[in-house]
């Protein structure tokens, strides 16, 4: 295949506008945003999850301080009572005795049981404070997380613009290159290879592979207007007055 040698040499100009358009475009799959908002949200999950175990825990502690103090209620009641048949006299001795007894066993059992809702009410200011810390811990991220966010955005806006005036000059070189050589040279980019590159100091400027001194006698040879392609990946070899031809 022949292309005029200025139309050769503007494909180097093509594969420089395609380098820099993917250098944006990895740019835009690398945000070190998107690490941080994914780590975040992550964080976030965990945390939520920290403070619905301290909701559940508070709503059983509030179900078990309910339930204590109920029977703590009801044992000073009943104290009350036996401690009023106490003092209104007329018992018999035995049930006096049993009354005696019964008023000793209420008092022993309504102090286990205030001990025990001491207990719980320190559970209680123990769950109640993991549940602010998570609630708390929650609410930072979530600010944390909205700035992430922020900040990605802006970076893709730039990152956006930046493609466009990469996509437009790339298309603009391309426009003004020949439809068959353009052919090879996107064949080429879509099997993701380099397409062209400068032939200087023996190497190709697309693998950077050393031609041997025949390869190079032959390409000597050829004519200015024929489209030299590298043995080795294909690439369209571009020669200029570097090439030491």
């Amino acid at each position: 295949m022949k292309a005029d040698p200025s139309a050769q040499r503007q494909l180097l100009d093509l594969a420089d506008a395609d380098a820099v358009v993917a250098r944006v475009d990895h740019r835009g799959r690398s945000l070190p945003e998107v690490a941080e908002i994914a780590e975040l949200t992550t964080r976030i999950d965990s945390t939520r999850d920290d403070l619905v175990r301290a909701d559940i825990s508070a709503e059983d502690l509030t179900r078990e301080y309910r339930r204590v103090d109920s029977e703590v209620t009801g044992m000073a009641d009943r104290e009350r009572k036996d401690s009023a048949l106490l003092a209104g006299g007329g018992l018999a001795p035995k049930a006096l005795s049993e009354l005696q007894h019964e008023l000793g066993s209420l008092a022993r059992r309504r102090s286990v049981l205030e001990d025990d809702l001491l207990g719980v009410m320190e559970r209680q200011e123990a769950v109640e404070a993991e549940r602010q810390r998570a609630s708390a811990t929650v609410e930072h991220l979530q600010t944390q997380l909205a700035d992430a966010e922020k900040r990605r955005d802006e970076a893709k806006a730039t990152i956006d613009a930046d493609r466009e005036v990469a996509t437009t000059r790339r298309e603009a070189i391309a426009g003004d290159i020949p439809a068959d050589l353009l052919a090879i040279y996107d064949r080429q980019r879509a099997a993701g290879k380099v397409g062209a590159g400068l032939l200087r100091a023996r190497r190709c400027g697309a693998c950077r592979m050393e031609l041997d001194r025949g390869t190079l006698a032959s390409i000597a040879a050829a004519a200015a207007d024929d489209v030299v392609r590298c043995e080795e990946c294909g690439a369209v070899l571009v020669r200029t007055n570097e090439s030491g031809l």
